[in-house]
């Protein structure tokens, strides 16, 4: 069964989330993990792409955007827009307004919801979404 975790922080910056997405990828990828970040558009798949080097002083995690990964095996943490490949079906970090069309293939799913009304409005969207789909996600309050 898929667990869902949202990480609920105080602050109403953006940049925040972003930040602590990466801070959450790096330590599922450090265990092991394969993570697949789904974003809303190319723009913010390039903002997390350059975050993920510059998010901590000698931070390293070792990722692409999809349709750009040339080695193989895949690296561990990949960026993208739609439904995440058979290989990224690890950690699915989901920062888009609405619930994953292939939820189901993910053992964990993580939502960070920030203090921004919008992205309230669209976590409490997604909290009931995978309510009716018997699944009991856990709200951890981070400040």
């Amino acid at each position: 069964m898929t667990q869902v975790d949202f990480y609920v922080l105080s602050t109403t910056d953006p940049t925040a989330r972003r930040v602590f997405s990466c801070r959450l990828a790096e330590k599922a990828w450090k265990a092991g993990h394969r993570v697949y970040f789904r974003v809303s558009d190319a723009t913010e798949a390039g903002i997390l792409d350059d975050l993920l080097w510059t998010f901590r002083q000698g931070s390293f995690v070792p990722h692409s955007l999809t349709g750009s990964e040339t080695d193989n095996p895949p690296v561990a943490v990949l960026i993208g827009t739609g439904k995440a490949p058979e290989t990224h079906r690890g950690l699915l970090i989901n920062l888009t307004a609405s619930p994953p069309e292939d939820w189901q293939s993910f053992p964990r799913i993580a939502e960070i919801v920030i203090a921004d009304e919008t992205i309230r409005r669209e976590g409490r969207n997604k909290f009931r979404f995978y309510q009716t789909h018997n699944l009991k996600p856990v709200t951890h309050k981070l400040d």
